[in-house]
This record gives structure tokens, sequence and C-alpha cells, in this order.
């Protein structure tokens, strides 16, 4: 098809990068090292195979798999076939793998030959025609993108068509598809370069999972787009982390906090020279201010960078700046270039400032609905705004502090309280390494205040009774939690986002 000159499409972003800088060193993994022109002849190349097959425009592609080259490859070369990418996590397998192909109707799964006996125990059930490995096997997606002529692939995609269906964490309810067009993440991409500063220069890890928008969207393909070479990770070791740091003399890495966390803590951190490292981003779910503080006062000269958002949206939203941190340390940023948000009670009507409600957006960003779940979309959607489900607030400057996941305040005794209020209270205990607030049933109360812990391992023990004690020192009495439950780690998805429902099912 001719393609209009206006058409600002995700394969674009790397078929302008290769034009500008074609012998620059554009991704790294593994031991093997891609310039920017061998990227693009080697996603030509796999999207003329994924054609070959008889896919078509506008056909889903599953990819299941951990990071490698061969991940961005095939998200790349989907975009230049004009077919949309459906990311898996790479844990899911039984009923929940089934529902994320078969839900969003792909036609063929790209597969990291490790999970392939995953896929199989399932396939029956699916629909699927085609599965191709992604790399480590003969006739891999990568070993096609290597090999023979680079095709003369006509332009395949418009910047309304659709380029991936990102799937919600799923904390609350099933995952949704959010429907993402090119032009909705290229719009996510500008907004990123200049929120996070992004830079040729910056030589960034990326270890987090490629699957979540994240770690593709918000840094390896706006990292691509300014001509930076990409380090990729198969998953986030931190001692491996550490090492690349200081050996490949890494400047920029993108963590959430989850991972921050036990980095803060690790041995290996009084031996590594890190002073490499000049932008740190965090985000994917709330930071306990206590270690970003703990983080800050040893690496003054690190600049922090709080990313915010949700899948829906690309997924930035909003940033808070290193020179931002200081006077709010817990705020999550002002909107980015492309993003305009407001803040409204349950009837719709804007909030003072300083008094909580829901965040909405409105921005090219955004997705344009959810796959096949029209009754979802007509409830994100309203009144010419895209709610979010996140209760925040907002200051006279425009900064966002998140209070809550609308979902996760708790009804204790006719009161509203937000849990993150009592998690902040509960991580200033030495003692504590994680914990999560959740409201438990309770005749009295409605829903009890219910502190879920994580203790450390390096510190003494602490009592149920000690905690409470603790706890109500810093915060009003109807705020401290009625109960406190130990555990040995708190579930979480992949991308580190905590699954509170998991929490409230065994409570």
């Amino acid at each position: 098809m001719s393609q209009d000159p206006r058409t600002n499409t995700v394969d674009g972003v790397l078929r302008r990068s290769a034009a500008k800088y074609p012998d620059r060193t554009a991704l790294t993994f593994d031991g093997r090292s891609r310039s920017y022109r061998d990227l693009d002849d080697a996603v030509t190349r796999a999207a003329g195979h994924l054609l070959a097959l008889g896919l078509e425009s506008g056909d889903r592609v599953a990819a299941y798999g951990t990071n490698s080259d061969a991940y961005v490859i095939g998200f790349l070369a989907c975009a230049r076939a004009g077919l949309v990418h459906v990311p898996v996590n790479y844990a899911l397998k039984g009923e929940e793998l089934s529902y994320l192909v078969s839900q969003s109707g792909a036609r063929a799964v790209l597969v990291d030959p490790a999970l392939e006996g995953t896929l199989t125990s399932v396939r029956e059930n699916l629909a699927i025609e085609h599965v191709l490995p992604l790399r480590d096997a003969d006739g891999s997606l990568l070993e096609l993108s290597g090999a023979g002529e680079v095709p003369a692939l006509e332009p395949q995609a418009a910047s309304t068509d659709l380029v991936q269906l990102l799937y919600t964490s799923g904390t609350t309810s099933k995952p949704k598809g959010a429907m993402m067009t090119h032009g909705a993440l290229v719009h996510e991409y500008v907004s990123s370069v200049i929120a996070l500063g992004l830079a040729a220069d910056d030589n960034p890890l990326v270890c987090m999972p490629l699957y979540h928008s994240a770690g593709m969207h918000v840094f390896t393909i706006p990292y691509l787009s300014v001509g930076a070479t990409v380090n990729l990770m198969a998953a986030p070791d931190i001692p491996e982390i550490l090492r690349r740091i200081e050996a490949e003399k890494i400047k920029s890495l993108f963590l959430a906090p989850t991972v921050w966390v036990p980095l803060a803590n690790h041995p290996d951190l009084e031996t590594r020279d890190l002073s490499s490292l000049t932008k740190a981003q965090y985000g994917a779910s709330i930071m306990p201010v206590t270690v970003l503080n703990r983080l800050r006062e040893r690496y003054p000269n690190l600049g922090f960078y709080n990313c915010f958002g949700q899948s829906e949206i690309g997924p930035l939203a909003t940033v808070l700046q290193p020179e931002e941190h200081e006077a709010r340390p817990s705020a999550c940023g002002r909107a980015v270039f492309f993003v305009e948000t407001r803040v409204v009670d349950a009837e719709g009507n804007d909030v003072p400032d300083g008094e909580s409600g829901e965040v909405l957006y409105r921005s090219p960003q955004l997705c344009q609905g959810y796959w096949e779940n029209p009754e979802a979309t007509a409830e994100a959607f309203r009144d010419g705004w895209f709610h979010s489900g996140d209760l925040v607030t907002r200051d006279t400057e425009g900064f966002i502090t998140v209070v809550d996941r609308i979902k996760d305040v708790i009804n204790t005794g006719g009161i509203l309280v937000a849990s993150r209020e009592v998690e902040d209270a509960v991580y200033t205990h030495p003692a504590v390494a994680e914990v999560a607030v959740i409201g438990t049933p309770d005749e009295k109360w409605i829903e009890a205040i219910t502190a879920v812990v994580v203790l450390r391992e390096d510190h003494e023990p602490v009592t149920a009774e000690a905690l409470i004690g603790h706890v109500k020192e810093r915060i009003a009495p109807f705020k401290v939690p009625k109960n406190i439950q130990f555990v040995d780690a708190l579930p979480r998805n992949q991308s580190g986002k905590l699954l509170k429902r998991e929490l409230r099912t065994g409570a």
C-alpha cells in the first residue's frame, strides 16, 4: 500500500535512527552486539518472514519469552509487518496463559524454547496456527532475521492502526487488553524522552521485563529513538546489575521498587564503583520513602526520577524530576508533555487542590479502549476523559501524589483510610523489609486494617504488638493496623506490582 507521508509508526522510530546512526551500536545482549543498520535489517527480514506465514495486517501475534534481542526484534517486526504484538508475562501458565492468548485471538505465538513445553500443555485449548521459536533453536526468528537478503517490504501500517494489545496487570480483576496504536506509542516515546532527559550517551541498562510497558515503551524504544546503546539483560539479577554498572560504565538504570529495595541493602554496594550512574528511574509500584531517602543519601550525585502511569497511557503519565524530590519525596510529579490531568470526586466534579480524588487523563498517548470489552471501555472513557482508578491529590503547582488505588482504600468503621499512608508508617520500623496493608472483613469495623509484613533477615525479629506500638506513635489511632500477619514474601506479578487481591483472598 502507499503510505501517507504523515504516518508515524513504531517501526519508523528505528528506521529514522538507522538512517542517522547506521554504524552506532543499537543493542547488546548476551555477548551479541548490533548496529542500528544491522538491527533495522534484522527487523525487516523478520517482518517479511511473519508475512510469509500468511499472517495479515491486524492479526495478533503473542510473544511469550524473557528479555532478549530476539524479543525486541519480534516486537519491531510485528510493527513493521502491520501485525498486533501481544506481550505475555513469561511466568504465566495454565489457565492464565490460555486466557491471554485466546482472549487476544492470536494466530501465532513467538516463544522461547525453554517455555515451549508450557505453551504445548495448553495448546489444544487455543486456536493458534503458528508457533515460532524466538531464539536458541533452528529456524528461530533470531536466526531468520540474520540471514538472507533484506526484502523490499512495502509499508504495512498507519498511525491509527493497532500495534499492541497491552494487557493490564490484573491486580484487581482479569487482565484487559489495552488497544495501543502506533500513534499513541510514538507520542508516549516523545513524552518519555523529554520528561526523563533520555540522551544518546546514557548507555542504559534495561533489565525489567520487556513484556511490561515500562521496560519497552519508556526506555528501550525511546532510547533507540535518540541513538543510544541499549544494554539488555535477561532479568534483574542484583549482583549482575551492580557488576555491569561498574564494568560497562552504565549511566542510566530503571528498576521497579521491588528491585531497588533489596539492591539498597545488598552487600555488593560496598565493593562496586557506581560513580558512572547518573540517572536512576523507578516506577511500576510505590517506592517506600524511607528506602528512597536511604538511596539518595548514599548517592547524592545520582538523579532519581519517579515514573508514574498505567498501561492504558503507554504507560508514562507523570514524572518527578531529581531536583523536585527534596520538597516532595512522596509525589509522583507533574504530567508529561502529551498528558493533561484532572482530579475529581465520585460525581465527576473537580476537587480543590490538596483534596483527594480520582485522576483523569486526556492524551494522544491513550489506548483506543479494551480489546473485545466494550463495557470496560465505556466505564473508563467517560465525559471526554479517561478514568484511571487512581486516588491522588494535586497541589497548587500541579504535582500529583498517589494516595491509593481506589479499590485499595479501606473502609474502617465508616472512615476511609488509604493503605499507602499506613504502609509508610510501618516501613519506618527498621525490622520491616516489605509491607502491604489491606482491609479484611470485620463485623465491628466493616474492614479491619491488616498489615502483611516481611521482616528483614539481618535484623532482630519484632512482635506484632511491638510493631503496632511503633505505628501508634506515627499515625492517628483509627489508621493503626488491628492485625499484623508475618509472611516470607508478598505476592507480586513479574512487573513488580503487588497483588493485594491474593492477600485479601487468603486473609
